[in-house]
């Protein structure tokens, strides 16, 4: 009988470090990720299978425990596990249309953290990121520089910047620059 491998998730960021006085850049801890598509009559059985209220409003997220889910657009969420629970089959029974992908070995994050994190961050993202107009749990599918990405703020100096894999390495050159750029 033929044996089963299984991929082992390696971030393309695992041993990227950097920053500068004012920004700590450091990659995230590995995560299940689920891209989740679905009609509103669905967030109720969703929301109880995820054990969170999927949120509904724009640039809003909900975390509970090591869970969070992020508002991406009308239908759309991006769920992260950094628990690395199987998403997949926490939904497996869920009646209702909807689209769940895994989407786990597609992301990677950096958290982006120090006094000038805000600053690194709009070096390559148009948002205002003010705390005032971007307040602690606010996330959005936006860019930097040429990628697209997804934020999330998690504290008043914190933030999580989700990437495709293949542009993790742009994204954190292009991180490091404006980290640098904030130190001077």
């Amino acid at each position: 009988m033929a044996d089963t491998l299984h991929a082992k998730r390696k971030s393309v960021l695992e041993d990227f470090h950097g920053g500068s006085p004012f920004v700590s850049l450091k990659p995230a801890a590995s995560a299940s990720r689920l891209s989740l598509r679905a009609r509103e009559s669905a967030l109720p059985a969703l929301s109880d299978a995820l054990g969170l209220l999927l949120p509904n409003s724009p640039k809003s997220s909900v975390t509970s425990g090591l869970r969070s889910a992020l508002w991406l657009g009308p239908d759309e969420w991006l769920v992260i596990d950094q628990g690395e629970s199987d998403l997949m089959a926490a939904l497996a029974t869920v009646p209702g249309m909807f689209s769940a992908t895994d989407v786990s070995h597609r992301n990677t994050a950096v958290i982006v953290s120090g006094p000038g994190a805000e600053a690194a961050l709009n070096a390559g993202c148009p948002q205002d990121l003010s705390i005032a107009q971007f307040p602690i749990g606010a996330c959005s599918r936006t860019v930097f520089g040429k990628a697209e990405v997804v934020l999330l703020r998690v504290a008043d100096d914190t933030f999580r910047v989700e990437c495709w894999r293949s542009f993790a390495e742009y994204v954190g050159g292009l991180l490091q620059e404006a980290a640098q750029d904030v130190a001077v």
